[in-house]
């Protein structure tokens, strides 16, 4: 083992850049993303409101959209003040371990939205193909199981990551050409032997959209398989109809 992995050193504080290139028009850019973080919170609190406020949307599909726009709510709070902050008032230091939890709720907030995503979808392929069985499957302990297992899965695979990034040297600058601390914004920075954190973050992240993905693509095969056997045009329309929100969720940014 390398010297530089035995004795570590960090920066007291790294320096977000904002959008290297742009720094000129951090004030315009600032526009839109402010008009998108007020947007978030109202949105997002407005429906988790509502959501616990009536009894009749005690239901999966509103339950799983309560999931979702609380993980918003984090991912969104987690880098927008921060950018804001940047591109107001120029305040790019951010403090080594302030640095490492950003990046930790980042990565696993997203994970933990990939997840509930292909909950949603398993929702509706619940609802459409098996009407029936709907209420006896996705009962009130399986959603909470889902939720746990949603964050177990994100922690468990993102908890290494701070320490992995705690060993090393960081001699190529405290300058991180980004507008938050991303993992391999950071191990960019490093000396020594990265091979591990690169493998490691590349395959997360492709186990987690690979696999999430292919299994919300196949959840849809057989919903749209579903929806084309029924015999109205009408009963058609509807089974579309309630799919219409988790795919915007999906498409969305």
């Amino acid at each position: 083992m390398s010297a530089s992995n035995i004795t570590s050193t960090h920066p007291a504080v790294f320096l977000l850049v904002g959008i290297p290139g742009l720094e000129h028009l951090h004030v315009w850019i600032s526009i839109p993303f402010c008009f998108a973080y007020s947007l978030a919170l109202l949105g997002n609190s407005t429906l988790l409101f509502i959501i616990r406020a009536d009894a009749a949307l005690h239901e999966p599909m509103y339950l799983f959209l309560a999931m979702l726009a609380t993980i918003d709510l984090v991912l969104s709070s987690t880098t927008l003040p921060k950018m804001l902050a940047i591109f107001w008032f120029k305040d790019r230091e951010i403090n080594f371990y302030a640095c490492l939890v950003q990046m930790f709720f980042l990565h696993s907030f997203s994970i933990m939205e990939s997840a509930v995503l292909l909950a949603m979808a398993f929702d509706r392929y619940v609802a459409i193909c098996k009407p029936l069985h709907y209420t006896t499957v996705l009962t009130r302990t399986l959603i909470t199981k889902i939720g746990i297992a949603a964050m177990a899965r994100a922690v468990t695979l993102m908890t290494p990551l701070p320490f992995l990034l705690r060993r090393f040297h960081y001699c190529r600058g405290p300058v991180i050409a980004h507008c938050y601390c991303e993992h391999m914004a950071v191990v960019r920075l490093a000396c020594g032997d990265t091979r591990f954190n690169n493998i490691y973050g590349i395959a997360v992240a492709m186990f987690i959209v690979v696999l999430d993905l292919l299994f919300v693509i196949l959840s849809y095969i057989f919903i749209l398989q579903a929806v084309l056997q029924l015999a109205s045009q009408e009963a058609r329309y509807k089974a579309f109809g309630t799919c219409v929100s988790h795919i915007g969720a999906i498409l969305s940014p």
